[in-house]
């Protein structure tokens, strides 16, 4: 059973939420404030967090940061701001998903659901890959990413993100493609979210991002991963 951490200062929303997510098989957490988000997740096994922007004793968008400087688990980010460098402020600092107030509760829990299964799909056919002499080193097995021998914390946007680059080395990958690949066909953002993911990701495991080695931009095109792996 999965857990869901429902992350709102309204208690109304909570319960509607919670309910609907109970119906579909889900087990629930609720927090009110950021300091029992934390506090939960720390606590317990939390899948999925749905997490409100405000908050009464820091704002979602420091939240967010928070849980993705310790934790791996997937944000659905809930707001009323309808901006879309709003959205992809957001999606910069780790959301996974955006959604807008108000909502159906049903599109919520068809939301959590379609990023539990976007989240568990990545997986590699070796267990362990290395790149240019160890510095790179994605272990599957585990769903670990370290560069240069440090544990790096990725979104499961951005790990999947990356197992997709490395299971097809030298490929180039439209926008689209990595849309429907890492995001679902029913994704109605646009390409500027994967530029984004890419950006994130390239913070995270490139020396110098402004340089990459490994996700390569082929203009007009899209991206490639480059540089021949090691499998164990």
């Amino acid at each position: 059973m999965k857990t869901i951490l429902i992350v709102d200062d309204e208690p109304k929303l909570r319960e509607v939420v919670s309910s609907y997510l109970k119906k579909d098989g889900f087990r629930t957490l609720e927090a009110s404030n950021g300091k029992d988000a934390l506090h939960n997740i720390s606590a317990e096994n939390v899948d999925l967090v749905v997490l409100d922007l405000m908050l009464p004793d820091m704002s979602g968008e420091e939240i967010c940061q928070e849980i993705r400087r310790r934790f791996s688990v997937p944000i659905l980010m809930l707001t009323a701001k309808i901006n879309e460098e709003d959205r992809i402020k957001g999606l910069s600092i780790g959301a996974d998903d955006y959604m807008i107030k108000p909502f159906s509760s049903r599109e919520l829990v068809l939301r959590v659901k379609t990023i539990l299964r976007r989240s568990g799909d990545g997986e590699l056919l070796a267990e362990q890959i290395t790149y240019n002499d160890g510095e790179l080193k994605i272990a599957a097995d585990k769903q670990e990413v370290h560069v240069k021998g440090r544990l790096i914390n990725l979104t499961p946007n951005e790990y999947k993100l990356l197992i997709t680059f490395a299971r097809h080395p030298n490929r180039i990958f439209s926008r689209d493609e990595l849309i429907e690949k890492i995001l679902g066909f029913d994704y109605e953002g646009g390409t500027r979210t994967i530029d984004q993911h890419v950006k994130n990701l390239r913070h995270k495991i490139e020396s110098n991002p402004k340089a990459p080695q490994y996700i390569v931009t082929v203009f007009a095109m899209g991206y490639k991963f480059t540089g021949g792996g090691s499998h164990v």
